[in-house]
């Protein structure tokens, strides 16, 4: 039972500032927005939605399938897929481009800045889902626009389950796309912010929008998540972390742990609290691949925080 993971694969190169964006932006000042920010703190990581949910996905036991485009840069990462034992045979080269590149500065409240070069991800459409083999479940993930638009399409058409997570590519879609995109898919995964943005965009109510789906699910950080689905909204703990360290992967992590408890049948209850503990470890962590937790570790820390076991 393969997990087919369409999204980018990308480096990120993570900057610290050490303080607060809101005491150097000027609210009245806007509209003639001119920061600079000191960032002594610089690291460079391997990313990318695809990337980041397929090693989270790794590490439950589940079998991902990365499904991305990516350019003549790629190398190192390509040796880190390899030595992870990561499949590799539905990642694309694009010659003559970069392969995506996220820029993110992260504050002392943990607010994020991010500027995204998309490189090989404007060409992710030369991949099609029908080209990989024993696929039962599958995510839309940010992407190149026409990318997303085509692999929806493709899973729809297939009768392969997927969940839309449209997450930072949410603003390249106005709401007659967003809007199929949710018709089209079984499940829908947002944070907060993006909740907001698709119900300004379709017009639609969250409860509206999880009417079309078997279920919705929206992030709310330190918060917990809540899963709408079947016409009621189960509310989601999250397990406090260890310590707090970079956020930045952490959606892509609880994405993981919704997508092996959807492929291993589990209940609404248990799925949400899995996704929930693997957010919280990734954010004790920096980057978005550098926690590594056994499954027995896991299974162990279910336990602790949730008071009964699983099996994974």
């Amino acid at each position: 039972m393969h997990t087919l993971i369409c999204g980018s694969m990308a480096y990120d190169t993570i900057m610290v500032f050490p303080d607060q964006f809101k005491r150097h932006i000027l609210p009245e000042q806007i509209h003639i927005l001119n920061v600079a920010f000191l960032v002594p703190e610089m690291r460079r990581e391997f990313g990318g939605c695809a990337g980041n949910i397929a090693y989270n996905l790794q590490l439950l036991g589940g079998s991902p399938l990365i499904m991305a485009t990516v350019g003549d840069d790629f190398v190192p990462y390509a040796a880190r897929l390899e030595k992870l034992g990561l499949a590799q045979q539905h990642i694309r080269h694009v010659p003559e481009t970069f392969t995506g590149q996220a820029f993110i500065t992260t504050d002392l409240d943990d607010n994020q800045i991010t500027a995204f070069h998309p490189g090989a991800m404007s060409f992710s459409e030369q991949n099609h889902v029908a080209e990989a083999n024993g696929v039962t479940l599958g995510i839309v993930s940010p992407d190149g626009r026409n990318g997303m638009l085509q692999h929806a399409r493709e899973f729809h058409e297939a009768g392969i389950p997927f969940v839309f997570d449209p997450g930072q590519g949410m603003p390249m879609f106005g709401g007659a796309d967003l809007l199929n995109f949710v018709e089209q898919a079984d499940y829908v995964t947002l944070n907060d912010y993006e909740a907001k943005m698709l119900q300004d965009k379709t017009g639609k109510t969250i409860t509206e929008l999880a009417e079309r789906t078997r279920a919705l699910i929206v992030t709310l950080g330190a918060k917990g998540s809540v899963i709408h689905t079947d016409g009621k909204e189960i509310n989601i703990p999250t397990p406090t972390p260890e310590k707090i360290l970079d956020p930045t992967g952490c959606g892509d992590a609880y994405r993981a742990g919704l997508l092996h408890g959807i492929q291993l049948g589990w209940d609404w209850e248990t799925t949400g609290r899995l996704a929930s503990l693997m957010g919280a470890l990734k954010i004790a962590s920096r980057g978005g691949q550098n926690h590594q937790p056994t499954r027995d570790e896991l299974r162990d820390l279910f336990q602790k925080h949730f008071g009964y076991s699983i099996s994974l």
